[in-house]
């Protein structure tokens, strides 16, 4: 390093010479808080004007004058145990609770906690902490799953009789059968009948069966279920009957390779000029909010470092 450092100053002091330029110092404010006491400068003798020289001494630099940059993990252990190996007793760690873009970032060098002293004989005063860059980061952006995605991603969107029917054969392994303590549960929670996966699959096979059929009658029937009838073309009110449950469960993981939750489907449907098909999960937010705030408290844990919930004032 110190042949290096000699080699920058023989390159200012060359530069001086060429220039008629001479290096001196100046020194920083009496009281400046984040700068050094003096810099470093040359001086036109001539002009008057000062040029600062960091930058010849920064091509010459072998390490960098501050940690910086976003280090982007893909699990949660790997977040604790690189946050957990570059913290200092200043660092924290943010959360982003946002359901659909989940992530935590630690930063590193955050600013310096205020200090409250206490004065002999009573009373106290505040030491304000010193400001720091905020560069140093760890990202962690919650890995959400392929089905979780697909099945929000069609979250109350229109679908025509043959779209349904596809999406519902696509997702068939998704769809899981309703313990009995959900079926009392839910059904008297937001009403209708809960279907089996069996059911389903045999709606969806229907369906495509009678694409291009008219639907001659809908019932909704005393028990919360649908029922559909068609209308074969040229011929008389001969169609077969379609029983729809208003619920189902699915069952899927929220995060890649992550555990699976069991999350309710209200199934819902509309006639006009043929059928429009919609579901509706509900409150999703909250599987994805639960699981962020459990892993908020684990990285809290175990990490020893402040969490909040929010987003920090300085940017990378």
């Amino acid at each position: 390093m110190d042949q290096l450092s000699n080699s920058a100053i023989g390159a200012v002091a060359e530069l001086a010479r060429e220039k008629s330029l001479a290096v001196t110092t100046i020194s920083a404010p009496s009281g400046a808080k984040g700068i050094p006491t003096s810099i470093p400068v040359l001086l036109d003798p001539k002009s008057g004007e000062a040029t600062g020289i960091k930058s010849l001494f920064d091509d010459w630099r072998v390490t960098p004058e501050h940690k910086k940059g976003v280090a982007r993990v893909t699990t949660l252990e790997s977040f604790i145990d690189l946050t957990e190996r570059h913290k200092t007793e200043h660092s924290v760690i943010f959360a982003d609770t946002n359901w659909k873009q989940p992530r935590f970032v630690s930063i590193i060098d955050y600013h310096q906690m205020n200090i409250e002293n206490e004065v002999d004989g009573g009373g106290s005063f505040t030491t304000l902490g010193a400001p720091d860059n905020g560069r140093h980061r760890i990202e962690y952006a919650f890995p959400l799953s392929e089905e979780w995605q697909a099945w929000v991603g069609c979250n109350k969107k229109a679908m025509n009789q043959v779209e349904f029917a596809e999406f519902i054969e696509d997702r068939i392994g998704e769809l899981a059968a309703p313990h009995e303590d959900e079926i009392t549960y839910w059904e008297g929670k937001l009403g209708g009948k809960m279907g089996y996966p069996n059911e389903l699959q045999l709606l969806s096979r229907g369906l495509k069966i009678h694409a291009q059929t008219r639907v001659s009658n809908i019932v909704t029937l005393s028990s919360g279920e649908g029922e559909i009838s068609f209308e074969e073309e040229h011929r008389d009110m001969k169609g077969d009957k379609l029983i729809i449950p208003s619920l189902f469960i699915i069952q899927l993981p929220p995060f890649f390779q992550g555990e699976a939750t069991r999350v309710p489907v209200r199934l819902r449907y509309r006639a006009k000029e043929g059928i429009t098909w919609f579901y509706q999960l509900y409150r999703p937010d909250q599987y994805i909010t639960e699981q962020v705030m459990r892993d908020l408290a684990r990285a809290e844990s175990a990490t020893g470092l402040p969490a909040y919930q929010g987003a920090p004032e300085m940017s990378a």
